[in-house]
């Protein structure tokens, strides 16, 4: 269950924007085809299609990409909850690799379960069809902007 906090500093309109920049991503995420599903106080749900070019020579997803994912997730999922012109940065995370992956479309879930002023914790789920494919657990701090001299 998400922080309960996390529902009152909910904001729908950076979520939507979120939401509305699936198209607009570009870096990693996009390379990787990071999708935007839901959010909702607290959570954030995406897809990642299994490409062949995301895949090892022996024929599974790179753990790399799951970790990328988790990465990306735990930032995003904190934005709708931040004051405007804060920025999140991952200081770590643990991810847990629990079955490979070789297609098919992982569904991603981020549930912020402790949220304050400067830090939130993340969980994330990723599932492969019925499968649990990876867990995660990170740490985000949350950044004020930087003033300029």
């Amino acid at each position: 269950m998400p922080d309960p906090r996390a529902e009152k500093a909910f904001d729908p309109q950076i979520a939507d924007a979120f939401l509305q920049a699936n198209e607009k991503l570009g870096g990693l995420p996009k390379y990787l085809g990071v999708r935007f599903i839901e959010y909702q106080p607290g959570l954030l749900r995406a897809e990642l299609a299994v490409r062949d070019e995301l895949l090892t020579m022996i024929g599974n997803l790179h753990g790399g990409v799951l970790a990328a994912l988790c990465d990306h997730l735990l930032g995003c999922v904190c934005y709708p909850h931040m004051k405007r012109g804060q920025w999140a940065a991952t200081t770590e995370f643990k991810l847990n690799l629990l079955a490979p992956v070789s297609g098919g479309t992982l569904e991603a879930e981020a549930e912020i379960v402790s949220l304050s002023r400067s830090l939130a914790v993340v969980c994330i789920e990723i599932r492969n069809g019925e499968r649990r494919a990876c867990i995660a657990q990170g740490t985000v701090m949350i950044m004020d902007p930087k003033k300029r001299a």
